[in-house]
């Protein structure tokens, strides 16, 4: 999984996506950061953080698109698997490396909550546990770009889907909203939205509801991919 891990890791910096992603990212967080604590005189990070989110619907995508896709394109998708690693090594090989390029920028937020030091006390607990919140929803929306993208050889189908269903979790509360009169619809989709679990965290609540929720969505989805190439495999 290393040498899987670290070949991920060398495609992203080896091209322009690295680049390109990182600031886009820190470009983005950055305008909300400055619109709001800085022209509007405030410490709190509640707009940045909560505008974040659609930021990392499409950015997400990009990240993942080539990571099964560009090697089926390229028809070296058969040698990967004919390697000595397993399927789930592969697989978390993959995400690891899509996941930490993410990581990388959402340290960015740190260095927010440091240049507000500088003028008055941060809230650190908001800070780290919106921080962890948008890891974890970066980390499940990265799981199931991948999963898109074992399905398909074109980065740019992967990517517009990918985009799709991140729009669709990012939208989910104003669905509830719209079919609140039925009940048991309106608790089921409560129940997988993104944007409710991962408002919890803005309040500086470590929630362990939210935590195992996109914990067990990104293991679903790499399960997904998984037996996709299982599938395959046998066929």
């Amino acid at each position: 999984m290393g040498a899987i891990l670290k070949r991920e890791l060398g495609s992203y910096f080896n091209s322009a996506i690295a680049y390109i992603v990182m600031a886009v990212f820190f470009g983005f967080s950055g305008y909300f950061f400055v619109g709001t604590c800085f022209l509007s005189n405030t410490s709190s990070l509640s707009y940045t953080f909560s505008n974040i989110f659609v930021i990392i619907v499409f950015l997400t995508p990009i990240i993942a698109m080539k990571t099964f896709s560009e090697e089926k394109r390229q028809r070296t998708d058969q040698a990967l698997f004919t390697s000595p690693a397993s399927l789930l090594e592969i697989v978390l090989g993959k995400f690891l490396g899509a996941f930490i390029l993410y990581a990388i920028c959402c340290l960015i937020f740190f260095v927010f909550g440091l240049v507000i030091q500088m003028f008055t006390p941060a809230d650190w607990a908001v800070i780290i546990c919106t921080t962890i919140g948008i890891l974890l929803v970066g980390g499940a929306l990265i799981a199931i770009d991948i999963f898109i993208s074992a399905l398909t050889e074109s980065q740019v189908i992967a990517a517009v889907i990918g985009m799709a269903a991140g729009l669709l979790t990012y939208m989910m509360s104003t669905i509830i909203s719209m079919v609140g009169d039925v009940e048991w619809l309106s608790s089921a989709l409560n129940a997988i939205s993104f944007t409710g679990y991962y408002q919890n965290f803005t309040y500086g609540i470590l929630d362990l509801t939210g935590i195992v929720f996109f914990l067990s969505v990104i293991a679903l989805f790499l399960f997904f991919t998984i037996r996709v190439f299982e599938r395959k495999r046998w066929s």
